[in-house]
């Protein structure tokens, strides 16, 4: 049976801002599916500790005033971790679209509050070693297959080109499941990409990720940002 077959664990966080090391989550998701379908769903509310700035909030829509509502991010941020290793621990991937900002945050998170690494969790979980699980991230595979596709690669705009519908953008649940219907778009378009193994999968798209990173990054030199560094490093920063 094919990765795209079984099941597949969307996951997607809403956050502080755009920088891993530094934004904090302010709402999550981990929704598992089956053949594209909802068969279990976990959403959080955290309260970031610090204010939401209006440039996020009118992305997602969750104020300051909103987030404070939510529990201690300490509490959110250990569920979550938890949630993806005891998929992980089953061999289901986790799908993220962009997986190398959502999977940077967390393990930044889990830093802040002191709380075990993704690492340690799935060593006592007897999970295969690794920084973190089977990850499948359309981001990544997309942009290696089409390559040479003109336009944004935005969740939105990818949902456009393999026909997925995604009513709700930027909410937690709504982005987890889009990726996975992605994922599964993919798969069928490129019938390659599903019949690879997890972990061949996985390892391509750590090659991808850094042979995109290094072209990137010669860009922008030849453009003129001599010092541009581009993290090649996936799923995690």
């Amino acid at each position: 049976m094919g990765w795209h077959q079984g099941p597949l664990i969307g996951f997607d966080l809403e956050t502080t801002g755009t920088d891993p090391t530094e934004a904090r989550i302010v709402t999550a998701a981990v929704v598992e599916t089956k053949a594209g379908e909802v068969v279990g769903r976990r959403e959080w509310l955290a309260d970031p500790g610090v204010p939401v700035p209006a440039e996020a909030a009118a992305v997602h829509g969750v104020t300051t005033e909103r987030a404070a509502l939510g529990r201690p991010a300490r509490e959110v941020v250990e569920e979550i971790a938890a949630t993806l290793a005891a998929h992980w621990a089953t061999g289901a991937p986790v799908v993220a679209y962009n997986a190398c900002f959502d999977l940077s945050l967390l393990a930044a998170e889990l830093r802040r509050y002191g709380l075990p690494s993704l690492r340690e969790r799935l060593a006592e979980s007897g999970a295969p070693p690794g920084e973190t699980g089977p990850v499948v991230d359309p981001y990544t595979i997309d942009r290696a297959v089409d390559r040479y596709r003109k336009g944004k690669r935005t969740l939105e705009a990818v949902c456009g080109v393999y026909g997925v519908a995604l009513d709700d953008a930027h909410e937690a649940g709504a982005d987890a499941l889009a990726a996975v219907r992605v994922a599964l778009a993919i798969a069928s378009r490129y019938p390659e990409t599903a019949r690879r193994e997890l972990g061949e999968l996985h390892r391509d798209q750590e090659r991808w990720y850094g042979e995109w990173a290094a072209s990137f990054q010669e860009w922008l030199r030849r453009k003129g940002d001599a010092g541009a560094v581009i993290d090649p490093r996936w799923p995690l920063r």
